[in-house]
């Protein structure tokens, strides 16, 4: 949820010309070695670097104090073991001392905390593999009549080694239980009906602290049906135990993956954390999967990788990426060499995942030979030339819906994407301008831009989307520390779309979600329909090459900073700090009573208001409040969003309940009763709009071509098609409609069907 901005490079040379004034601070030569071995001179340079960058460009520099060290050693003990199955107390009473001595740990560059509470955890971690290969070596007593708490937060850490093996056990029989009564109801429905239910609804593994959503299994069965074997009680339980064991095994080859540097990443965070919930320190992989992410591009083969076992899997071909032109490496590859060019391959079986990525990407135009496993089992040389591949899920996307006579387009833009590097490349303005010109053209009547779950990006893409819907004016205001407010406006006078128009926005719409929401609403220009409020933040981060305040190159890459430089406020004058944007129509929402915005982050900054900026206000909607009125006595009167508003209450009573009992009449008697009440509301999941959406004519000819692009895009269309919000959003331009347009008239019996599900 960041809005990184191109619009900040001015501000960043200043910046950059203050940091540069100490430059020399950093010019020492480092020690040359393995970059993945301790160099206590490569962190302390880390740590000057931050501190000095935070202190001098940070928007609202944190006092490094006693109660910052509270906070950083809080907030690192509990990244460092969240669950508290690490960890002894008499750790935590060793670590203590340091409580409040980290602000001058940090001024001196000593890294004494550090190093114990890695050394500890390290040790920990080796200890705990031992146990939980001891706990599921033999099987579960599930007649005992005990419980496990999953709040880990409210939980004390285990006092002795017994006491944590037996917090091991209960933790790891809660997963095996659920996991056992998911087993037996599947067979026992195929002994009922000789049908696997849960091929139809799919069974879904709780984990800790989860809750459950199926039926479970009569208590009075204890055999069933499984691919044509039945199983007893015992083998269902062994296989529960060796399934869990594989998971484990799984997680702690992950840590294994984890060098000291990773951990450090981790210890940097607490520290940065204290500034602000979104000033953050990007380690090398990091910044790199960060510029991927807003770009939406990379250079590579295109293909998304993921360990398993010691093994680097291909997970997934990118849509029209060169592995994918290829149609050599599938889905389900192992790797087991790579070579550049005609280079001598290396084995890359072990390796960690970031360091088996690295050796495959590069350049465009190079070559890279992969020896690969394949599903088969025979063993191949596969020659890639890498290529910029597009991440297709990044980008803005429409469809188009046939309602009542008229036309709309439904517009879905995932996040505010840019290429800082190419201004000629992709970006979300230019992207949506296509979008709108497209739908114009197909001949819509109204334009619904969905900005649900967008977590934000460059802020100069919100000012050229916000301009295509009015003529011009300020967009957004922006604040640095100790400086007058700078407004950034629209000031291309065209208009791309000046018909209905509605902004879908739910509680996870941030950042730049939230300036474009701001802005078409205080234009009247739009109707934000969606969740209470978004996600509120307010705040504007730059990222910072860490590596150009370093002379020499022996120190690697030291990856950047991405800091909290400005606040941005609406055009009213309010900032969306905390507050977010309230929406002008507001739909009920299955999280809305759970604590997930900008007001629930610890140490977030503070809400505060400036002078609005000179706008006018669209005058063309003259039915713009009876739109918003009359979809407020929709919502009101359908049964459908009365169901979601109950469920989205019971949903946070259960968010108080962690304790679960570990035995199996028990546990399945309480998931019964759990599963009663859930099923009051699986009319949520099957509801259907009763709409067809379809790909606009330029993107059907290229569907015709690519049957990846083709699935997904299918699959969103039978996803709008399931979605009521979109379905209000859709009655709202309808509503919306000059009184010229003729709708076409509805069946009255089609009215009836509509109430009668609604």
């Amino acid at each position: 949820m960041n809005t990184i901005i191109d619009y900040m490079k001015r501000n960043y040379k200043i910046l950059l010309a203050v940091v540069c004034l100490s430059v020399t601070l950093f010019a020492f030569k480092m020690n040359s070695g393995n970059e993945n071995d301790a160099d206590p001179d490569k962190d302390k340079l880390l740590l000057e670097l931050l501190t000095f960058v935070l202190e001098k460009g940070h928007y609202s520099p944190a006092v490094i104090d006693d109660a910052f060290s509270k906070g950083v050693y809080k907030d690192f003990i509990q990244a460092l073991d969240p669950s508290k199955r690490f960890f002894l107390q008499s750790d935590i009473d060793e670590f203590a001392k340091y409580e409040t001595d980290l602000d001058d740990q940090l001024i001196n560059k000593d890294l004494t905390f550090f190093n114990l509470a890695y050394d500890r955890l390290m040790q920990r971690m080796e200890e705990g593999k031992l146990i939980y290969k001891s706990v599921l070596s033999k099987p579960f007593d599930y007649t005992i009549d005990e419980s496990f708490n999953t709040d880990y937060e409210k939980a004390p850490y285990a006092k002795t080694s017994a006491e944590l093996k037996d917090k091991w056990r209960k933790q790891i029989k809660l997963s095996t239980l659920s996991s056992l009564v998911d087993r037996m109801e599947m067979q026992d429905n195929k002994n009922k009906t000789g049908v696997d239910k849960s091929v139809k609804e799919p069974v879904v593994q709780v984990k800790e602290g989860e809750q459950f959503d199926q039926s479970y299994y009569d208590k009075t069965k204890n055999t069933a049906v499984e691919t044509g074997k039945t199983k007893t009680f015992v083998e269902l339980e062994k296989e529960t135990r060796e399934s869990s064991a594989k998971s484990l095994d799984e997680y702690f080859g992950f840590i294994k993956d984890l060098d000291r540097n990773d951990w450090f990443s981790v210890y940097i965070n607490s520290i940065t954390a204290r500034f602000d919930p979104h000033t953050n320190y990007l380690a090398p992989e990091e910044k790199e999967r960060f510029d991927v992410s807003i770009s939406g591009k990379l250079e590579g083969i295109g293909a998304r990788l993921q360990k398993k076992n010691d093994y680097t899997e291909i997970s997934e071909l990118i849509s029209g990426g060169p592995a994918w032109r290829g149609k050599q490496l599938e889905s389900g590859d192992l790797i087991m060499k790579v070579a550049q060019g005609d280079k001598e391959p290396v084995d890359v079986v072990g390796m960690r995942l970031d360091d088996v990525v690295k050796k495959i990407k590069g350049p465009k135009g190079t070559e890279v030979r992969l020896t690969v496993k394949k599903v088969d089992g025979t063993i191949t040389v596969i020659s890639i030339i890498r290529d910029i591949v597009e991440i297709e899920e990044t980008y803005a996307k429409s469809s188009i819906v046939n309602k009542n006579g008229l036309k709309y387009g439904v517009i879905y833009l995932p996040k505010f994407y840019i290429d800082f590097e190419n201004k000629d490349g992709r970006d979300a303005g230019k992207d949506i301008a296509i979008e709108v010109d497209r739908l114009k053209k197909a001949g819509v009547n109204g334009i619904v831009l969905d900005v649900r779950d967008d977590g934000g990006g460059s802020l100069s893409t919100v000012v050229d989307i916000a301009g295509l819907f009015i003529e011009d004016g300020p967009i957004v205001q922006i604040k640095s520390a100790g400086k007058n407010k700078e407004v950034l406006y629209d000031r291309d006078k065209k208009i791309e779309w000046d018909g209905p128009l509605v902004i879908m926005v739910n509680s996870f719409s941030a950042s730049a979600s939230e300036i474009l929401a701001a802005a078409i609403q205080d234009y009247k220009r739009g109707i934000i329909i969606g969740s209470k409020q978004t996600y509120g933040k307010g705040t504007v981060q730059n990222v910072i090459d860490l590596n150009q305040f370093v002379r020499s190159s022996s120190v690697g890459d030291l990856g950047a900073l991405k800091t909290t430089t400005q606040k941005f406020y609406r055009i009213n004058g309010g900032s969306t700090q905390l507050e977010g944007v309230s929406s002008d129509i507001v739909m009920p929402d299955r999280y809305a009573y759970l604590k997930m915005g900008e007001r629930d982050v610890e140490n977030a900054m503070p809400w505060d208001k400036i002078d609005q900026a000179d706008y006018k206000v669209w005058t063309k909607n003259s039915n713009f409040n009876q739109a918003i009125t009359n979809s407020k006595n929709r919502i009101a009167q359908n049964q459908q969003f009365q169901l979601v508003e109950d469920n989205a209450k019971w949903i946070d009573s259960r968010s108080e309940e962690n304790v679960y009992s570990l035995n199996i009449d028990k546990f399945k008697l309480a998931q019964t009763e759990i599963e009663g009440k859930a099923k009051k509301y699986k009319p949520i999941l099957d509801y259907k709009n009763e709409l067809k959406f379809t790909s606009l004519p330029s993107e059907q000819e290229i569907m015709a071509k690519d049957a990846a692009l083709k699935e997904k895009r299918e699959r969103w269309h039978e996803a709008l098609s399931k979605d009521i919000y979109v379905e209000e959003a859709l009655n709202v331009l309808d509503d919306l409609q000059a009184k010229g347009i003729v709708k076409k008239a509805i069946p009255v019996k089609f009215k009836k069907d509509k109430l009668a599900k609604s």
